[in-house]
């Protein structure tokens, strides 16, 4: 069985739409993360940049379980002493309502080169319109199982 090695120039452009207002936010940031690598084709290589572009909307309305928005937080350091910010969910949504997706997505992805590469391939929006709709991005619908 020979195996094969896809190039930059073989790969085609793909664009999906999520809408981050109808399913759970990790689950979503999963489906986001395969995709971004491309994990999902059959042509996936590790070493090339082979995902597809996705498009979230409604990052603001994200989906969360349970008493996240109050007890879950995001620190961020900024270098100096007592530079610890801390942030719950709930500020977050009115500040920074696409940094909640971005994040849960960044943290799935490879923690090297390709994966700020991929990370380029994310573009989320805090309400319901996108500046991609020359891409023609397709609503992204799970494979069902069976």
């Amino acid at each position: 069985m020979k195996s094969t090695h896809v190039r930059a120039a073989d790969i085609q452009e793909r664009w999906y739409v999520f809408d981050a207002s109808t399913q759970p936010l990790g689950r979503m940031s999963a489906k986001i993360a395969t995709l971004l690598m491309g994990k999902d084709q059959p042509t996936y290589t590790p070493s090339e940049l082979c995902g597809a572009h996705v498009v979230v909307i409604n990052a603001a309305k994200a989906q969360v379980s349970g008493k996240k928005d109050d007890q879950k937080t995001y620190n961020f350091y900024s270098g100096y002493p007592g530079g610890l910010k801390e942030l719950s969910l709930e500020t977050m949504r009115e500040r920074r309502p696409a940094d909640i997706v971005t994040l849960a997505v960044r943290r799935m992805l490879p923690k090297n080169r390709l994966g700020r590469q991929m990370l380029k391939h994310l573009k989320v929006y805090s309400g319901n319109d996108h500046p991609h709709t020359a891409q023609q991005p397709v609503p992204y619908e799970a494979p069902s199982q069976g």
